[in-house]
Formats: structure tokens, C-alpha cells, sequence
């Protein structure tokens, strides 16, 4: 799967905008995470279609936008399971660049985990993922 990142300037009303721009597009969001500083949004984006999330985001002003693969693990949801997963990742000296859930469920929980792009598939290989 792939991730939009988009970095633009904090200001109110910036999460409303993009999920505006999206969905006059008619691209749903699977999963979104947005933080800010006191100058810039980070806003981190899932969805079926990331070309067309790129183009229209692309539009936003003093924008900077950033496309890359992220890997979901489906874990057992309950407690601990979270500090196994990111322990296999640490003990092979992968460095994450984030980690989010995707969804959640009574019998298990999805989890975003984005390696740098240098530690891609020794992440991969960690968990257990082939292509």
C-alpha cells in the first residue's frame, strides 16, 4: 500500500481542506494521521487511489508533498502485541519513520508501519511480508 505525506503551512481548517479535496474527487480515505507544529501540518494519508491523491493535493499552496510504500500487519488485538511487533522491527536495527493503526476489530488490529525507505525490505524480511 502507499502512503500520500503531505507537509503545508498550520493553519485552521487545513485537515477540512484536504478531506474536501478528496472527496470532490470521489477518493475515500482508508486512514489518516495529522499532527502540527506552531508552522507546519504533517498530515500522513491511505487510500485505494494515491496517484489521483498526489494530483489533487499537489494542489495545495507551498505544499510538499511525498509518496511511499507502507506495510499493514494484521496483529492480534490485545494487549502487548504492538511491543512484539516493534521489537522484531528495533532488534533488526530498522528505523521507523511512523506507525499508526488502520483499523481496529475485536479480533484483531491493522497497523501502518512505514520504515525509512533504506530499511524497506530488511522490514519486510523482519515480518515476515513477501511480495
Amino acid at each position: 500500500m502507499r502512503e500520500v505525506v503531505v507537509v503545508t503551512k498550520n493553519e485552521v481548517g487545513t485537515v477540512a481542506k484536504i478531506a474536501e479535496m478528496l472527496g470532490d474527487l470521489g477518493v475515500n480515505i482508508d486512514a489518516i494521521s495529522a499532527y502540527g507544529t506552531e508552522t507546519k501540518a504533517v498530515t500522513r494519508i491511505l487510500t485505494a487511489d494515491s496517484a489521483s491523491t498526489v494530483r489533487a493535493l499537489s494542489k495545495i499552496p507551498e505544499s510538499q508533498i511525498r509518496e511511499g510504500e507502507i506495510l499493514i500487519v494484521k496483529l492480534p488485538n490485545r494487549a502487548g502485541e504492538l511491543g512484539k511487533l516493534s521489537r522484531k522491527i528495533a532488534d533488526k536495527g530498522i528505523n521507523l519513520e511512523t506507525v499508526y493503526i488502520v483499523s481496529r476489530r475485536p479480533d484483531y488490529t491493522e497497523v501502518a508501519v512505514k520504515p525509512l525507505e533504506s530499511d524497506l525490505l530488511k522490514a519486510k524480511e523482519a515480518l515476515g511480508i513477501r511480495d
